[in-house]
């Protein structure tokens, strides 16, 4: 959405992918499926700037990392940014290996005066998404070996040479 198109008062957004998007997304983040995705923005000019604030909502269908089962789980994520633009005079350009803290704004560059409403929403359920699903209940539990106490080192082992004088016999 372009800043100048932004009402002075602001404006609220609620955005629902298509089932065409949501399979874009769902490719790009290694998901097995994305039934929903929804985003509620609330937009607020700073002056040549603006202010994304809301909450990404989707449902996101995974593999359990234990049992490989297919699992579904919700994601919210609460938007927070500032866009400025990185020409603006007196734009504060972030510093990048500057930690956000806690109480600092996000600070986002703004091109060509456009915010990209689906690529927030995109980055915030990215941001998200579990990592490492489980599905509930599951635990890993090693495969049992029938070795007597043999592991994968011990042919190396017995190729060590016995630590002695260091003379070789001959």
């Amino acid at each position: 959405m372009a800043v100048q198109d932004i009402p002075e008062m602001g404006e609220h957004l609620d955005i629902e992918a298509s089932e065409t998007d949501r399979a874009a997304v769902a490719q790009f983040a290694g998901l097995r499926s994305l039934p929903s995705l929804t985003a509620h923005f609330d937009l607020a000019r700073q002056g040549a700037g603006v202010r994304v604030s809301g909450r990404v909502t989707a449902r996101v269908g995974q593999n359990c990392v234990v049992t490989l089962e297919p699992i579904e789980s919700d994601v919210e994520e609460v938007v927070d940014l500032v866009f400025v633009p990185g020409d603006a005079p007196g734009a504060v350009k972030p510093e990048v290996d500057k930690p956000v803290e806690q109480d600092e704004e996000a600070i986002e560059p703004l091109v060509g005066g456009v915010v990209d409403l689906g690529k927030v929403a995109t980055e915030f359920l990215l941001l998200g998404i579990d990592p490492y699903p489980r599905k509930a209940g599951a635990k890993f539990v090693p495969p049992k070996t029938g070795d007597s106490g043999a592991h994968p080192f011990a042919a190396l082992e017995a190729l060590k040479k016995p630590s002695g004088s260091g003379k070789r016999d001959g």
